[in-house]
């Protein structure tokens, strides 16, 4: 048997744990829209009902700039380190076992979280594509950085050429072109009132609609999305092989990056700020309007890294401390966020207000689910090693006993 084990609580690399627990909670901030109403409001911010104007673009201009994008780039990158951090080099044919029964496991826990609670889930996506980099894990850094970012760049290529290929399409024919790809991300009433009944409705209703929904958007989003992960997974792999993600590169060079993303982020709110000016124009939104985010979030979110590798050099625990529990118990609060939500937005077995908040009362639900997560998580920890579902999932992949009671000191 085996003697590989799940990391001990002193053996945990701080900075990576506040870097999934902010990625965490960003990830809320943007996943909200898509639990609130029908998921074409959004790509679209003057959709309803969560229709922004003058007043009220800031909840949206917020979430894009600071959230959309980094924080599940952020998330990936540290992905791909967990899974060297976990599987080891290619030669550890043990460990490789662990590391495929726990992408097998990951994909049977998105499937369950996809169908039966929410059909935004990330988790199969992130074990399909887990189980494409789990092969190139013993690359060296270099590789895995040049390999990385060809595909990164391949995949933004792919993102923003829409829109340059739409100048080339002759003027009467465009019109009905654009209607066409208009139609996609557009809710007629009928349809939204007909979601509206079935969310809102009996638990039947709410998982039938929500099974629809995966299954519509699920291949597109998983093929279309999975070259882009793979490469940000590469690239964090390599990032914690040389020591960036784990805080061992020089303080110069966090402070660098920290301000490279900085300057990132300065320009994709400019650029958001652009869009709303242009008021989301479709052939804009399909080139110039997403290049800046889909491009310059991985400098924000290598930037985001880097702030919280000072933060945490810099002794900051009240700030740290919250964080590194909320990413230490990510699994375990991710799927929380789901249950909190559809427990607000469903008619299952809450509120039913889905299709009829706005996005500054959404943000005060992000906030208050933020705020409970930030607390919860430091007091499970205090009494137990792990969270609920992580301990699950270890059980699962080490294929042998795991405790989660904290052990006495001696």
């Amino acid at each position: 048997m085996s003697d590989a084990a799940p990391v001990q609580e002193q053996s945990r690399i701080k900075s990576l744990d506040v870097m999934r627990g902010f990625a965490l909670l960003g990830i809320l901030a943007v996943n909200a829209a898509y639990f609130a109403a029908p998921w074409q409001n959004a790509f679209n911010p003057l959709m309803e009902p969560l229709a922004v104007n003058d007043q009220t673009m800031w909840s949206w201009w917020v979430m894009h700039t600071f959230f959309e994008f980094k924080c599940i780039t952020l998330f990936s990158m540290l992905f791909g380190a967990s899974i060297y951090m976990v599987g080891g080099e290619r030669s550890d044919k043990s460990r490789g076992a662990i590391l495929r029964r726990r992408m097998f496991w990951l994909m049977i826990f998105g499937l369950i979280h996809a169908l039966l609670i929410w059909y935004g889930d990330i988790l199969f996506h992130y074990a399909l594509t887990g189980f494409l980099v789990l092969f190139v894990r013993s690359w060296k850094p270099a590789t895995l950085f040049i390999v990385g970012i060809i595909i990164y760049l391949l995949s933004f290529g792919m993102q923003v050429m829409n829109g340059p290929l739409m100048s080339l399409v002759p003027a009467d024919q465009l019109g009905s072109i654009l209607e066409q790809i208009e139609s996609v991300f557009a809710v007629s009433q009928a349809d939204f009132e007909r979601m509206q009944a079935a969310y809102q409705g009996g638990i039947v209703s709410a998982i039938q609609e929500n099974i629809e929904t995966w299954l519509s958007i699920a291949p597109n989003a998983v093929l279309g999305l999975i070259p882009r992960t793979a490469s940000v997974m590469m690239i964090g792999m390599a990032l914690f092989k040389v020591g960036f993600l784990s805080a061992r590169a020089p303080v110069w060079l966090y402070v660098v990056m920290a301000l490279l993303g900085a300057v990132s982020l300065a320009l994709v709110g400019y650029q958001a700020l652009i869009n709303w000016n242009m008021r989301f124009d479709t052939i804009h939104m399909l080139g110039a309007g997403v290049a800046a985010n889909a491009g310059l979030s991985i400098f924000v979110s290598i930037g985001y890294a880097s702030l919280f590798v000072l933060l945490v050099k810099a002794g900051a625990r009240f700030l740290t401390e919250p964080l590194a529990a909320v990413g230490r118990m990510a699994f375990s609060n991710y799927i929380a966020q789901s249950l909190i939500m559809t427990t607000i937005f469903y008619g299952v077995r809450g509120f039913g207000l889905w299709g009829e908040v706005e996005r500054p009362t959404l943000w005060a639900i992000v906030v208050g689910v933020w705020v409970l997560q930030l607390i919860w998580s430091p007091l499970w920890l205090s009494r137990f090693s792990m969270g609920p579902l992580e301990w699950v999932w270890r059980r699962l992949s080490y294929a042998k006993p795991v405790q989660i009671a904290k052990v006495a000191p001696a």
